[in-house]
């Protein structure tokens, strides 16, 4: 059976980008069609600033999401990251395998590092080094699917770089994975800008539907949506971004074409409308389930053990196999 591995990091509430772009795939799709592993990634929420008890509290946030959107424990793997020790462990080794300079060619890097500087903050190792975990939290499981938006394509092809290079160095240990990529609404933009994507950790709320919004909330924050110049409704991704995000928005919620929807409507009102019913209607049942989860923590808790224990049982044999770097044999 094809082997799937993906993760979301506990930065930030979990939004409608990340429900379009991954949670209902793996749910609709992934868990079904493949042995899949789902994690919440906490040990990559640690590269930048934050507060401890926050990171904790929004990784069993996001855990009880991903359920709540569908996830079931029964079909696939969900666990949290720091639960399985083979990943860290895994990590150093492909740290021995990685060199300075692709690290510091990676993109999300230079971007954070930047912004971290500006901010006259420090920028830690791990910024520079999370990419190789990353590419452990893949290959501990011998993945051969990633799914991903494009922003982490290059981390995945980082990934596959050092599974090759490692194979070819101390024999063959690891299985090289692909990424894939959702084929629809797989990048939701913000709202109040929307040339830049809906992120879960952005500053400001006012462009970002959070799955857990309130039905009032999400009318007001799509009505407000910025649209672009003109008064015809049409779906341009390059002369009308606002426009084109909320037909794909719309396109994603109701299994339409966008450039069909676009079509339908003669003003910006009626899509707005339309757009902002659809995806509380999207919503409410994974709110219901999450307030209903959040209700009995000893559930979530116990699937997050019997996860790390599945995992730390696929992952292991793998880990101590890399030992063949030069290290003795457990």
């Amino acid at each position: 059976m094809t082997r799937i591995f993906s993760g979301i990091k506990p930065t930030g509430h979990l939004t409608l980008g990340n429900y379009l772009g991954a949670l209902r795939r793996w749910v609709e799709v992934d868990q079904h069609r493949a042995d899949s592993l789902f994690s919440v990634v906490d040990l990559h929420a640690l590269t930048v600033e934050h507060d401890p008890a926050r990171v904790r509290r929004l990784s069993r946030q996001a855990a009880s999401l991903m359920l709540a959107a569908g996830l079931d424990p029964e079909l696939c793997t969900v666990f949290v990251q720091s639960h399985v020790d083979e990943h860290a462990r895994l990590s150093y080794l492909l740290e021995c395998t990685a060199t300075d300079g692709e690290l510091r060619r990676m993109i999300q890097y230079k971007e954070k590092g930047t912004r971290a500087r500006a901010a006259g903050q420090s920028v830690r190792l791990s910024l520079l080094t999370y990419p190789v975990l990353m590419a452990a939290d893949i290959l501990a499981y011998g993945t051969d699917e990633v799914p991903v938006g494009e922003d982490q394509t290059q981390h995945v092809e980082l990934t596959r770089d050092l599974a090759v290079r490692f194979n070819q160095r101390y024999g063959h240990t690891f299985t090289v994975p692909k990424a894939t990529h959702p084929p629809v609404a797989a990048r939701v933009m913000d709202l109040q800008d929307p040339t830049s994507k809906m992120g879960k950790s952005h500053e400001s709320g006012a462009g970002i539907v959070y799955l857990l919004d309130d039905a009032d909330v999400v009318r007001k924050k799509i009505m407000r949506a910025v649209t672009d110049s003109g008064r015809e409704v049409e779906y341009d991704r390059e002369g009308k971004p606002g426009i084109a995000n909320l037909l794909e928005m719309l396109a994603a919620c109701e299994g339409g074409n966008p450039i069909d929807l676009a079509g339908v409507y003669e003003s910006y009102g009626a899509l707005k409308e339309d757009t902002a019913e659809a995806v509380v209607e999207l919503l409410r049942p994974v709110r219901e389930r999450h307030a209903e989860l959040a209700a009995d923590p000893g559930h979530v808790d116990e699937v997050l053990r019997k996860g790390a224990e599945r995992a730390r049982g696929m992952a292991r044999p793998r880990v101590d196999a890399a030992y063949a770097i030069g290290l003795l044999p457990r």
